[in-house]
């Protein structure tokens, strides 16, 4: 049990307040109150995660890693590739699969739901064998505690074990040890933007039948405890009001939560308009996980200019704010829905993911920003034992440079989306543009949202709209350049429900559907700095500094790297932008500038304890400086003249302090 003494408001474990009927010999009619309290140790062992990525790519990382206490996000969108997947995982147990057919009612929730299941019956599994299995050199055992960082105490009674001669001593140890081991966490994301609508054959619109709505009933039905749903992409009233429905998320008889809630957010104020929403419905978020806008994998949702940085000191500072602001409005919705309320605030952590590279970098993170988690994406692509990559597209990862990595229009969503050239995707859709079928056949229809041309929403990257759009713009008679300049942005949309989810079809001898196998990838920019397939144990030393697998030494700190980045997002919308701007897109910019600015100042602040070489950081941070300047004077016709003066005197007065 925790010293109370010891512990801030935030740590404090919830005490749940319950009421009861009096019993035998108790005042008629009066209400007591039980107190019953529950420490809420956090079991995990290891200070990162692995995100979601992709489809595949993390669809089965908790069966290759969880055993050894490495929480990784599954996706559940995706339900014919969830439907492949328990088809190749029932026979590793020796047990029948049982295919769940898309006639079957509700049979996406249904389908996620059993998944779910069979991986936590198969984690569950694999650490009751690593608890009976003997400390031998090899084991999995013994990967098990070596890979934990080198702080923890559960590590440090085992090399104490290790280096004991006394033999009582050592299995006293050892069988203490066993029972520390705990799976990491089996957590779920939805993405919620893909939450189309589904119809029944009648035409008639499935109630809570959409989508994300099934896949977030999937998870809420599955036995999975100690694990969480991941929300990204933003706030989504319908399926946030289904989850209202979801008793699942409810606080339990121990004061803590079966299913807990994740919001991946890119702001503080993103974090408190959403957490407030939920809050009212009953429901807590026990966790905000911070992306990087710009310096991530998959979609690149870039903020207005604010950087991960100053985004990560506001959590720092106003975390307690945060949690007291969210408390008051969810403990008055608990009390109303149940009679129960608490006494202290559930915990509410903060973790941080985009970019990340280094162990220095790691450090800094959990040292300065308090964060609980880091989020290592990208780097575990190359690691084979974590992720699920095919073989031809783990080749081009491994050989990828900056250039190789582009934020591309590629996504149906409309969203920028990180997207690796030279992919088989890629190769693919070019060949059918050559052939004058530009777009893909939509089986899946995830992302089909687009009512442009068609009653029934159509994706944008489907064979079907490419063409009546082409068709739109030939009509049009534009300048030849606008016109090639129109078309591209058409013909660069491609089927990621296929594409993101084929690595796994292919890594194991599996039809996702038929004739349809090519494979695209979404790293972030961190990839052109990991050059090398490496072991789960490889990366994980990595990651906590007993080795390095890094070799190129010109890689830019990570928040000078997404300095970078929203210097070059700015710099393409700047050029791309017309001579006739209006007054709302002039202030955009001049805020955008402003921003980035206010970025600069906050890093020149920054403890040198951020980077192992401070000169060369300062260095990085006058480079980008500069640019943005000269960025600055380049474009100065796109700002507002002189909205009110003072705006722009400070702006060019903080370029001139920045550095």
């Amino acid at each position: 049990m925790h010293n109370f003494g010891e512990m801030t408001k935030v740590e404090m474990p919830p005490l749940l307040v319950k009421q009861f009927r009096p019993g035998p010999g108790m005042e008629t009619g009066k209400i007591f109150l039980t107190v019953i309290m529950k420490n809420m140790i956090n079991l995990q062992q290891h200070k990162f995660h692995i995100p979601v990525m992709g489809l595949a790519y993390t669809v089965d990382s908790p069966i290759k890693v969880a055993r050894f206490g490495i929480s990784s996000v599954i996706s559940i969108i995706e339900d014919r590739l969830i439907e492949m997947m328990r088809s190749h995982y029932y026979p590793t147990i020796n047990k029948p699969y049982y295919p769940i057919d898309n006639t079957e009612h509700d049979f996406r929730a249904k389908r996620i739901t059993d998944y779910l299941n069979l991986v936590n019956t198969i984690v569950q599994s694999q650490v009751e064998k690593i608890k009976k299995s003997a400390f031998e050199k090899g084991a999995e055992i013994v990967q098990y505690f070596e890979m934990l960082p080198d702080d923890s105490k559960i590590k440090k009674l085992y090399l104490q074990m290790m280096a004991t001669d006394s033999t009582p001593e050592k299995e006293k140890l050892a069988s203490y040890l066993r029972t520390q081991i705990v799976p990491g966490s089996i957590d779920v994301n939805v993405m919620t933007k893909t939450d189309r609508n589904n119809f029944n054959k009648q035409g008639e619109m499935v109630e809570d039948g959409s989508d994300a709505v099934a896949a977030l009933r999937g998870y809420a039905k599955s036995d999975l405890r100690n694990s969480s749903i991941v929300f990204s992409a933003g706030m989504n009233p319908r399926l946030y009001n289904y989850l209202e429905k979801c008793t699942e998320f409810d606080v339990n008889e121990d004061g803590g939560f079966n299913k807990k809630v994740i919001i991946k957010v890119s702001d503080y104020r993103s974090a408190i308009i959403q957490g407030k929403y939920l809050a009212k419905k009953g429901i807590w978020v026990s966790e905000f996980r911070i992306e990087s806008g710009l310096n991530c994998g998959g979609h690149a949702f870039a903020t207005d200019g604010f950087l991960l940085g100053p985004i990560l000191e506001e959590f720092k500072t106003k975390k307690q704010e945060l949690v007291d602001t969210l408390f008051e409005i969810y403990n008055a919705a608990v009390k109303k829905k149940s009679s129960k309320f608490f006494v202290y605030p559930p915990v509410l952590t903060i973790s941080v993911q985009g970019g990340i590279g280094t162990a220095e970098e790691d450090n800094f993170l959990h040292s300065f920003y308090d964060v609980a988690s880091t989020g290592w994406g990208t780097p575990f692509l190359l690691v084979p034992e974590a992720t699920t990559v095919d073989e031809n597209t783990l080749k081009l990862l491994s050989k990828a440079k900056k250039e190789d990595v582009v934020l591309s229009h590629n996504s149906p969503l409309g969203v920028r989306f990180y997207y690796l050239c030279g992919t088989s995707a890629e190769i693919e859709k070019e060949q059918r543009i050559n052939k004058g079928r530009a777009g893909s056949p939509c089986t899946e229809k995830h992302l089909a949202f687009n009512t442009e041309f068609t009653e029934e929403a159509i994706c944008t990257a489907s064979h079907k709209y490419q063409k009546l759009k082409i068709a739109q713009l030939q009509s049009l008679n534009l300048p030849e350049n606008e016109y090639q300049k129109q078309l591209k942005r058409v013909t660069d949309k491609e089927c990621l429900c296929i594409g993101l989810s084929n690595a796994a079809a292919i890594n194991y001898d599996l039809t996702l559907i038929k004739n349809f196998d090519a494979v695209n990838i979404c790293p972030g920019p961190n990839i052109a700095y990991f050059n090398k397939v490496v072991s789960l144990h490889t990366m994980t030393d990595h990651i906590y500094g007993r080795t390095n697998i890094m070799d190129d030494v010109s890689r830019p700190n990570m928040f000078i790297a997404e300095l970078g980045l929203y210097i070059k997002f700015l710099r393409e919308q700047l050029e791309n932008e017309n001579t006739d701007v209006d007054i709302k897109r002039k202030k955009y910019y001049f805020e955008f500038f402003n921003n980035l600015q206010d970025g600069i100042l906050y890093y020149k602040n920054l403890p040198q304890t951020v980077e192992p070489d401070y000169t060369r950081f300062m260095h990085g941070l006058i480079c980008e400086k500069n640019t943005l300047d000269s960025l600055y004077f380049r474009f100065s016709n796109l700002l507002p003249e002189k909205i009110i003066t003072g705006e722009k005197i400070q702006l060019e007065t903080t370029m001139a302090m920045a550095v």
